[in-house]
Parts: structure tokens; C-alpha cells; sequence
């Protein structure tokens, strides 16, 4: 694509619903229409928009007609990769919900060292396309999370002490621009966007294609789970700490705090109990794997043990039945923590025992190796010193406890501060409430940069419906 690339759309302001209907290579959905509630559900059960067009984008060509439509008539844009980003920034309440979800080819380069990835694809297309040929980008831990969303705001996963944050490999990637441009960002064309895309979220244009570098991945991995009570979190958690800080950068991992379900596939004597998980990858043959692994099954007896050797296309599905879309009412935020020594800890699990609903999960995210060797300036995601991760991961069923709940979030997080390098992770933004929130996750001097290059490539903001950079 050039710099140059545009497609025009005749009518200007004056074009109908019916006229860009008539342009589109997918459909335009209205209220009403056969598959417009389906088209509008994102993942997160607390999100009920209604927007007043759908475009159900099949190509570049159809994205630019429908960015050019919203300009022309200064409507609302929302942008659907996968739908997954918790604060619901896929769908709007009028205006036009763009929706790239039928974009979803994958194609391999000859040499297996690079993917072509649609702007609509999911990392389960992702997997399906590169795992046959023994290769991997990293992904997240969901298979059905979008791509694009998960990608532009970092993309944390288990691949990230060897192969760093999704945004860390993005070759290259076509974004339609709010002026109705289809540009390419790459090392040599418009550095500064691709720059901008690595971290700096949805805000600059849509991306139609994202080219991604690709790493061999072993047939099997080591994927250690031990799950221990709760109770004994204050005992286990240093220990996870102390062996995590030695371990290689083959290892990434969490610690999960969750409740065990009253489901046939546990034990029905460990029902309802809290525990704590050390969901561990070791990306590299499976028997070293197992080797570095072992000493986190024994820190006590295990109540359940869920470790084992697994294709990485599997490993990436393990977490899918857990969070179903459109079921739960969820309300997630982080922060990154500057340390994790003991009565950091003992704080955590304090609060923890207070959650209201057992439905959530609470995780540290351990940092390292790839993801902490990439410099602060290289990336719109700025600084990589942080260690940890803390995520409050709060998901319940009833309206009636939305308040609880997203209290209980707010007030650990805002306790929790004290602790934090005071940055967060936008992928796990609550709501994306708070007038600094974003501001204060990239800090001043990222912001500012990515402020101008926003003032470049969206000076009205026309695409806001994200963790938004105001250009003024």
C-alpha cells in the first residue's frame, strides 16, 4: 500500500445508509436486521450498546468506505477486533460500529519467519494458521481475544520471556487513517506510526493487517500448574517469588487467587474452595520444561495439579471455557507493582479475602528476560522495569452486585499504589475511567509523544472509543 492509497466515497455528507451499503463488500446491519444483536454482543456481560449502523467490514476497502461515511457525518466509531477488551470499547451507543471480525485470514511467509494477519483475526486463527508449521507469535492467554485490540496495547502472554510483549514483534501493519488514508507503518515507511502501534493502543487508525515476526515453538510444552489452598498464600507466594527471580527466560508465569466451581470436572471435595494457582510455560522442550518447573509442585502438597505436556495451540485454550462471552458482568484493572516483598503479600492476600463474588480471579503476573530488555523509548509502551503485575480480575452474574464488586476493585486498587510504579496496564483498564488514567500509564514524556503523533493522525479524534490520547 502507499502513502497515497484512497478510496473515494461519493455523496459526502449527503450519502445514505443505503448508499453505503451499496459500496460495502460485507453488510451493513441496522436495528432491527437479522444479526444485529449477535453482531453487537462484545465479551463482557456488562456492555449493552446499541449502535445505530454495523459494518460488517470484508476487506481495506470496506473499512475506508465506512471510516470516510463517520467522518463525513461526524458519528461515533467504535472498532471490533475480537470484542474482548473489558471496558467495551469495541461497540458504541449510536453512531457506527465497525466490525472487522470477518477479516480474520492468516497467511505464512515461505521462509516460516513471518505471519500476514488480518485486522479482524483472533489469536486462535492466529495459532490454527502458524502452530502446523512449528512457529509462534505471542498471543495471550485466551484464544479468542482479538489480535489487534490485545496487540496494540502491549499483549501480554506466555511466550513474553523469550519472545517479549505481542506489540515487540510487529514487523509492519496497514492502517486505514482517519482522513481516509490506507498507509503502511514500517521501519523505512512512517516509522513513527509503527512506533505509535506498538503500545499506543486504537488511536491512530485501524489496522487492516498487522505483519508479525514468527518463532519456532516445540511440538509439546511444559505447562506446570500446581494449585494450592488459599490459606496458605502468605507461605507459598514468596517462594514463587524467590524461584521466579532465578528462573530462565524460558519460564513465564502467574499466580492466580480464584475459587474452585461446583463442576463435575474437579473433585467435588475441593468445590468452593479458594485457591492459589502457579500457572507456569517453559517454552523449550518439554522435558527440560519439566526439570525447570518441578520445585513449584513442592511447596506443600498440591490440592489439585493440572501441569502436564501440551501442543502450544492447546496450552493457549486452556483458559477459554473460564471466560465465556457476553455470560459474565466483569470489571478488571491493574497495576504494575514496583516489588513483591513480604507484606506486599500479606496485603494482597488481606484484601483478597474480602472479594465479593467467586467468580473472580486476582493474579501477579511475573516480568522479565525479552519483555524487560526492550528499552523504554523503542516502544509507544514505555518503560519495562516493572516486576510484577498486580490484575483484580472481578467477574460476577447479577446487575444487582455491580456495585460491590466494582467498589471492591476500586478501593484495593486505589490501596494498592502506594505499591505500584504508578503505571497500568491499558489492556485491563476498569472502564477506562479517570481523567489521567491514560496519561498516567504511559508517563508524561511517552504521552507527549504519542500526544503529537495522535495531533498527526487523528487531530479531530475521531477515533476515541479507546484507552483515548487527546490530541490537544
Amino acid at each position: 500500500t502507499s502513502d497515497s492509497a484512497r478510496i473515494p466515497v461519493t455523496g459526502g455528507a449527503e450519502m445514505t445508509h443505503d448508499e453505503l451499503r451499496s459500496v460495502l463488500h460485507g453488510e451493513l446491519l441496522e436495528p432491527g436486521d437479522a444479526g444485529y444483536d449477535d453482531a453487537r454482543v462484545v465479551w463482557n456481560g456488562m456492555i449493552d450498546r446499541r449502535p445505530a449502523l454495523i459494518a460488517r467490514c470484508r476487506n481495506a476497502a470496506d473499512v475506508l468506505a465506512s471510516v470516510a461515511y463517520a467522518r463525513a457525518h461526524d458519528v461515533a466509531v467504535a472498532v471490533r477486533s475480537g470484542g474482548h477488551n473489558v471496558a467495551g470499547y469495541a461497540v458504541c451507543d449510536g453512531g457506527l460500529m465497525i466490525d472487522m471480525s470477518l477479516m480474520n485470514g492468516v497467511r505464512i511467509a515461505s521462509g516460516l519467519d513471518r505471519a500476514f494477519v488480518e485486522g479482524g483475526a483472533t489469536w486462535a486463527d492466529v495459532d490454527a494458521a502458524t502452530t502446523p508449521f512449528g512457529r509462534a507469535t505471542p498471543g495471550g492467554l485466551i484464544s479468542m481475544t482479538g489480535v489487534a485490540g490485545l496487540t496494540l496495547s502491549g499483549g501480554i502472554g506466555w511466550l513474553r520471556g523469550t519472545h517479549g510483549l505481542s506489540c515487540d514483534n510487529i514487523i509492519a501493519a496497514d492502517v486505514v487513517t482517519a482522513d481516509g488514508r490506507l498507509i503502511h507503518a514500517s521501519d523505512t515507511e512512517n516509522p513513527d506510526l509503527l512506533w505509535a502501534l506498538k503500545g499506543g493502543g486504537g488511536n491512530f487508525g485501524v489496522v487492516v493487517n498487522f505483519e508479525f515476526r514468527l518463532h519456532p515453538v516445540d511440538d509439546e510444552i511444559m505447562f506446570c500448574a500446581p494449585v494450592y489452598p488459599e490459606e496458605r498464600a502468605n507461605e507459598i507466594l514468596p517462594q514463587w517469588r524467590d524461584h521466579m527471580a532465578t528462573a530462565p527466560d524460558e519460564v513465564s508465569g502467574l499466580a492466580e487467587f480464584s475459587t474452585i466451581p461446583s463442576d463435575p470436572a474437579y473433585p467435588d471435595e475441593t468445590w468452593g474452595k479458594r485457591v492459589l494457582a502457579l500457572a507456569t510455560v517453559y517454552d523449550g522442550p518439554a522435558d527440560q520444561g519439566e526439570r525447570v518447573t518441578q520445585p513449584l509442585l513442592g511447596f506443600g502438597e498440591p490440592l489439585l495439579d493440572f501441569s502436564g505436556r501440551m501442543p502450544y495451540r492447546v496450552l493457549q485454550t486452556l483458559y477459554d471455557g473460564l471466560f465465556p462471552k457476553g455470560r459474565d458482568r466483569c470489571y478488571w484493572k491493574s497495576t504494575y507493582l514496583s516489588n513483591l516483598h513480604d507484606d506486599v503479600i500479606e496485603e494482597i492476600t488481606t484484601h483478597l479475602t474480602k472479594r465479593p463474588s467467586e467468580m473472580t480471579y486476582a493474579s501477579i503476573w511475573k516480568f522479565g528476560g525479552a519483555v524487560q530488555r526492550v528499552a523504554a523509548e523503542a516502544t509507544a509502551f514505555g518503560d519495562r522495569s516493572m516486576p510484577f503485575m498486580l490484575s483484580l480480575d472481578a467477574i460476577w452474574s447479577s446487575p444487582g452486585d455491580d456495585d460491590a464488586n466494582i467498589s471492591w476493585v476500586r478501593d484495593v486498587w486505589q490501596n494498592m499504589q502506594r505499591h505500584s510504579t504508578g503505571r497500568m496496564y491499558l489492556n485491563f483498564p476498569g472502564l477506562g475511567e479517570g481523567d489521567n488514567l491514560v496519561r498516567d500509564a504511559y508517563g508524561a514524556a511517552t504521552y507527549a509523544r504519542l500526544q503529537e503523533l495522535k495531533r498527526t493522525y487523528d487531530p479531530h479524534n475521531l477515533f476515541d472509543m479507546n484507552q483515548n490520547i487527546q490530541p490537544q
